[in-house]
């Protein structure tokens, strides 16, 4: 298998484990908090790389900061009010939003795409009707997906154009900044003086979140989209719900009733089937 793919199937691994993390921390902070806080642990880790960066390279890191930043701030929020197997799930529709993205910004939308749209709608439908639904948390939580969508398009776009340490240093740089602005913001006087405490208790996890599954994570993600397309990286993160419904299994006891299960299956068949036609593509090229 090339080695790319399976970096990415590494880091696709790495970021089931998060999903059930994110569940627990949420109890005590927001998703704007764990954001802020991830983010700037990555950027501490991170700062060596800023030196000598060019001004294409902040450029390009503030667009796909700020998609990121947008996609981890909704999805932590919508683990505050839905499951972690079922936030993967949902956040796993980035996958399918990727060839679609794909139509609206000029290119061609194969029968296979479309079906597959159909396909993830019955999916989505039948996990929304089992227990746990929550308009606030799947509506975030799709937000989240379509945010990444357009990230892992736009990094395709740009891996191979910057240094992929610098790329990665500039977009966790900035989304730390964006995400203290918008922390502060949005929280009052009390909200703050309580968040050392609030941190504290959940400081391990945190530092995972920030060190391991941001600054590593986006450092490798950055470094093997230089050489493989959105498409074909979007067929390995659909292997993210199913890390998800495993850790969340293995950690948090989760479980996933008959006809949410169903729904993500067809979910995660959906992701699969939009992309057959163009791993194909890339196959025979190869």
């Amino acid at each position: 298998m090339n080695p790319n793919v399976l970096m990415l199937l590494g880091v696709t691994l790495v970021w089931g484990t998060t999903f059930p993390l994110l569940k627990a921390i949420a109890v005590d902070l927001s998703g704007v908090e764990i954001s802020a806080i991830r983010f700037v642990l990555a950027a501490v880790c991170l700062l060596p790389f800023l030196r000598k960066t060019s001004r294409a390279v902040w450029r390009d890191g503030a667009l796909l900061g700020g998609f990121a930043l947008i996609s981890y701030v909704a999805q932590a929020y919508g683990l505050q009010h839905i499951s972690s197997n079922r936030s993967a799930f949902l956040t796993s529709l980035n996958v399918l939003m990727v060839p679609l993205l794909g139509f609206v910004f000029g290119r061609g939308l194969s029968w296979n795409a479309l079906v597959a749209a159909l396909l993830a709608c019955l999916g989505i439908g039948l996990m929304s009707w089992e227990g746990g639904g929550n308009l606030r948390g799947d509506s975030a939580t799709v937000l989240s997906a379509l945010a990444y969508a357009l990230y892992v398009i736009f990094l395709s776009q740009r891996a191979g154009r910057h240094d992929s340490r610098q790329l990665a240093a500039t977009q966790i740089t900035l989304m730390a900044v964006f995400g203290c602005v918008w922390m502060v913001a949005s929280a009052d006087t009390r909200t703050l003086v309580s968040l050392p405490v609030r941190m504290l208790s959940h400081l391990p996890a945190l530092i995972y979140l920030g060190v391991v599954a941001s600054a590593g994570m986006l450092f490798l993600q950055a470094l093997a989209q230089r050489h493989v397309s959105a498409e074909k990286a979007a067929i390995v993160y659909a292997m993210e719900p199913v890390f998800a419904a495993l850790f969340g299994w293995l950690w948090l006891s989760e479980s996933l009733g008959v006809r949410g299960a169903l729904g993500g299956v067809l979910v995660v068949m959906a992701m699969i089937l939009s992309e057959l036609r163009t791993a194909s593509a890339v196959c025979t090229q190869d």
